[in-house]
């Protein structure tokens, strides 16, 4: 009978270690994600849109990102300025729009909106997200301003409608110097803290068990 219950709370210590280490791990992975979030909900508050005519021109200045995107009917090329874009530094954002089948340029308006970047901010999910401005043309460029105030990963959008349809075009652009450790980064080192820390606990728990089926052999004899 003694064995029994010893054999029942050992597999009840099991179970709560289990448990333990199943909590851990999942407040440890779903941590990262609501700092980031929190963190672009505040840094999107902290952007300004400039308009188009503020922007001092420089064809030397080369572009921090650039892009092309077939979209519809339209094939759209995007470009950020300048190079290393830092916060409290206006910067641009240069947006082509043609159609694909005999290059005639867009004559609409784009709007420009910019959110923070997370996990979850790709699919549309989180973030604060704010409007840049509504530009029209320029010699055939959409030209955008902006100046952060905060370091960090951003997603632009730019908007337009043709022929009836709405169409929607996404990039990231980071602001500053990017973090010696990223989110992920640090997801997966607490992760490896955690799963350390969980078989520490599990191996003392043995020990102790095998130290105590020992003593209890013996006093049986």
């Amino acid at each position: 009978m003694l064995k029994n219950l010893t054999s029942v709370l050992r597999g009840t210590a099991r179970r709560h270690c289990g448990r333990f280490a199943a909590s851990v791990l999942g407040l440890t992975l779903l941590a990262p994600a609501v700092w980031i979030s929190a963190v672009d909900f505040a840094a999107a508050h902290h952007v300004l849109g400039r308009p188009n005519y503020s922007l001092n021109e420089d064809s030397n200045t080369p572009p921090s990102m650039q892009g092309e995107v077939q979209i519809g009917d339209y094939f759209v090329t995007y470009m950020a300025f300048p190079a290393f874009p830092r916060p409290e530094s206006p910067g641009r954002i240069n947006l082509y729009v043609s159609r694909i089948d005999d290059g005639t340029p867009f004559q609409g308006e784009v709007a420009f909106k910019v959110r923070g970047e997370s996990w979850l901010s790709w699919l549309g999910v989180g973030g604060n997200e704010e409007r840049l401005g509504l530009q029209p043309p320029d010699d055939n460029v959409f030209r955008q301003g902006f100046l952060f105030h905060e370091a960090g990963n951003y997603i632009v959008s730019a908007e337009f409608q043709a022929g009836g349809e709405p169409y929607i075009i996404e990039f990231p652009l980071r602001i500053g110097e990017p973090p010696p450790v990223g989110p992920i980064g640090i997801a997966v080192g607490l992760l490896l803290i955690v799963l350390v820390t969980v078989s520490v606990i599990q191996r003392r728990r043995a020990m102790t068990g095998k130290i105590r089926g020992a003593h209890e052999a013996q006093a049986e004899k």
